[in-house]
C-alpha cells in the first residue's frame, strides 16, 4: 500500500475518539450514500416507465415510415423497395394507406382511423400475435373481407368477434352530397380484437387489408408510403439517415418511431435529467461536509503535517494523503449506496413492495429496469464532486509552513 493511502486510511478509520470531526465524516458518507440509492432507484424508476410507455407507444408503430410528399407511381416503389431488400437491418415491410372512415354497427357510429396493409406482413410489422385479445390471425384468403378493431374500439360498436361493421368512406363525398353518387362503402367481419394498451390506438384504430384500403380511400393502385419493422430500433436514426441519402427527399419523408410521439419523448428526458441534476444535490451537501471535516481534520492534525515535512516528506505526498481521505468518504459512500439502491430495486422487482392498482394504471407494480449506464453516471457524479469536495482543504494542507506547525502546535 502507498504511504500516502496508509496514512489516509488511519486518519479515517482508525481514530481513537470521537470527535466531531468524525461525526461529520461519518454523516458525509450517510450522505452520500443516501444520495446515491436515490440517484440509482429513481433513475430505474424513470427507465421502466419510459420503456413501458414505448412499448405502448410502439405496438402498432412501426420503426421507420415513409411518407410520399407527391403522388407515387411503379417507378418509385421499384426503386424504394430495392433500397429496402439492401439493407440488412431492415426485417419487414410493406406499402400502407391510411385515412379517417365511418364506423358502423348495431346502430352505433364512431370516426376511426383506417390503417390497411399487406396483412400477410402483419405479425412481422407489429409482433400482432401478442396484441390479439380475441379471435385470431391468421394468413388465409378469408382476410380479404376481414378487419381488426382496438378492444375500446369493440365496446363502442357493441362488436364482437365474427360480427360485420359497416366502413363508410369520405371519399367522393363532394358528389355524394349533391346526390349524383352513392357513398363508397364496405362490409367487413370482425376477423379479431386487439388490445394495444394504447388507449389513442385501442380507440379508434381498424387495421385491414392493403386492397380494401385503397378501395375504401380512393388510392386505387397507389400507396400513401411504407412502413417498416428493423431488427433492432435502436438503429432507426442510423437507418434514417441511410435511406434519406439514397432516396429523394423531395418526393418523400422519413420518419422514425422517436419522431411519432417526439414531444412527449422529449418530455420524459427532460424529466429524467432535471430528477439526475436534483438529487445530486444530496451529493454536493455531502461534499460540503467532506470539505468541512477535511478542513477541520487539516487543522487537527497540523502538528502531524509539520513532522512529515521535516522527515522528508514533499507537499505533493501531504497533499495526496488528504485528498485520499476525502475520495475514501467518496468511494464508501457510493459503494453502499450502489449497494442500497440496487436492493432496493431487487425487492420492488421480487417482492413487489410498492405495489400500483391495475385498474387505473394497466399494471400492478412500479416498473424498474436497470441499466448499467445509470451506474457509471452515478459513479462519476458522485466520485467527481467528492474529488472537488477534497481538492480544496487537501491543497491548504500541503501549504502549511513546518516550522511553524511544530513550534505551536
Amino acid at each position: 500500500m502507498d504511504f500516502e493511502k496508509f496514512i489516509a486510511k488511519r486518519y479515517l478509520i482508525s481514530r481513537h475518539k470521537l470527535n466531531f470531526i468524525t461525526i461529520i465524516s461519518f454523516l458525509s458518507i450517510a450522505g452520500i450514500t443516501i444520495g446515491v440509492a436515490a440517484l440509482i432507484v429513481v433513475l430505474s424508476v424513470f427507465n421502466g416507465f419510459g420503456s413501458l410507455v414505448t412499448s405502448y407507444l410502439m405496438s402498432l408503430d412501426p420503426h421507420l415510415r415513409i411518407v410520399f410528399k407527391v403522388e407515387s407511381n411503379e417507378k418509385m416503389y421499384e426503386k424504394i423497395e430495392k433500397e429496402l431488400q439492401s439493407i440488412s437491418d431492415i426485417k419487414s415491410y410493406s406499402p400502407y394507406v391510411s385515412g379517417k372512415v365511418l364506423a358502423l354497427s348495431r346502430g352505433k357510429t364512431e370516426i376511426i382511423n383506417l390503417r390497411a396493409i399487406d396483412l400477410n406482413k402483419l405479425n412481422q410489422l407489429y409482433d400482432f400475435d401478442k396484441l390479439v385479445y380475441s379471435g385470431k390471425y391468421t394468413h388465409s384468403n378469408q382476410m380479404s373481407d376481414g378487419i381488426f378493431i382496438g378492444i375500446r374500439l369493440a365496446d363502442k360498436l357493441e362488436a364482437i368477434t365474427g360480427d360485420t361493421i359497416t366502413i363508410v368512406s369520405p371519399t367522393n363525398i363532394e358528389n355524394v352530397l349533391l346526390q349524383s353518387s352513392v357513398p363508397v362503402s364496405r362490409r367487413l367481419v370482425v376477423k379479431g380484437i386487439f388490445n394495444s394498451q394504447n388507449n389513442e390506438y385501442d380507440e379508434s384504430l381498424a387495421i385491414t387489408d392493403l386492397s380494401i384500403g385503397q378501395k375504401l380511400l380512393g388510392y386505387k393502385n397507389s400507396f400513401e408510403g411504407y412502413e417498416i419493422k428493423l431488427s433492432d430500433r435502436n438503429k432507426s436514426e442510423k437507418i434514417k439517415e441511410e435511406l434519406s441519402s439514397r432516396l429523394d427527399k423531395t418526393q418523400l419523408e422519413i420518419n422514425s418511431w422517436y419522431d411519432f410521439h417526439k414531444e412527449l419523448y422529449s418530455v420524459m428526458q427532460i424529466e429524467r435529467w432535471v430528477a439526475y441534476i436534483l438529487l445530486s444535490l444530496i451529493i454536493a451537501v455531502s461534499s460540503f461536509n467532506i470539505l468541512g471535516s477535511l478542513s477541520m481534520s487539516v487543522l487537527e492534525k497540523k502538528r502531524d503535517i509539520g513532522i512529515m515535512k521535516s522527515f522528508g516528506v514533499t507537499e505533493n505526498s501531504i497533499l495526496k494523503i488528504f485528498l485520499n481521505e476525502g475520495i475514501l468518504i467518496g468511494i464508501f459512500g457510493t459503494l453502499f449506496g450502489a449497494l442500497l439502491g440496487y436492493f432496493i430495486c431487487w425487492l420492488q422487482l421480487n417482492y413487489n413492495i410498492y405495489p400500483l392498482d391495475p385498474t387505473l394504471y394497466k399494471i400492478d407494480s412500479l416498473p424498474l429496469e436497470l441499466r448499467i449506464s445509470d451506474f457509471f453516471i452515478v459513479t462519476f457524479a458522485s466520485m467527481f464532486l467528492t474529488f472537488l469536495a477534497a481538492l480544496f482543504p487537501a491543497g491548504r494542507a500541503a501549504k502549511v509552513d513546518a516550522l511553524q506547525a511544530i513550534k505551536w502546535e
